[in-house]
């Protein structure tokens, strides 16, 4: 990777790291631009150069993550109902807890769904608006989202290994 796009990593990330501890003491809308730019220690132009719009560090860090699931994918995602899928998809909320219940306890988790949504669209493909297909996609994907909210705000959760047999029991078509 070049220089340039390494130094744009480190500012997004420092963007986004200050915003979510910002987050963790009061709501986004309390919260200037100006505060997350002084506090990551980079320049405003590097926020704009980036972002328009706090909301847009927030949407930019989701897609992200599910660019780099769906780059790391050593099987086919289109077989979303797999064991192995969903294993992969509840260590991704694992990998990135502190940031998914900091979405969600800010308010923000039906972003984060809709971002899912989206995410899996892409991976089935073309669907028609209104098809059985898509329905029961953001079914799957409603009760994944609101079963690993569950289990990342547990004290001791139970393994994942035995919340993938409970989540492929209940999603398989």
């Amino acid at each position: 990777m070049d220089k340039r796009k390494e130094a744009n990593l480190r500012v997004k990330k420092a963007l986004t790291d200050s915003l979510f501890q910002m987050m963790e003491n009061r709501p986004l809308s309390e919260i200037t631009i100006t505060e997350i730019i002084r506090d990551s220690g980079v320049a405003r132009v590097s926020f704009y150069r980036n972002y328009n719009s706090k909301e847009d560090i927030l949407i930019t860090l989701v897609r992200d993550i599910l660019e780099d699931f769906r780059e790391t994918a050593d099987y086919d995602l289109s077989d979303v109902y797999s064991s192995h899928h969903l294993k992969r998809v509840i260590e991704y909320f694992i990998k990135y807890r502190s940031y998914v219940l900091n979405l969600y306890h800010s308010g923000y988790g039906t972003m984060l769904l809709n971002e899912l949504n989206l995410f899996h669209e892409s991976i089935a493909g073309n669907m028609p608006a209104s098809s059985e297909t898509r329905y029961k996609l953001y079914i799957y994907m409603g009760a994944i989202y609101n079963v690993a909210i569950i289990y990342l705000s547990e004290e001791n959760p139970r393994p994942v290994d035995d919340l993938v047999r409970v989540l492929s029991d209940t999603l398989r078509p």
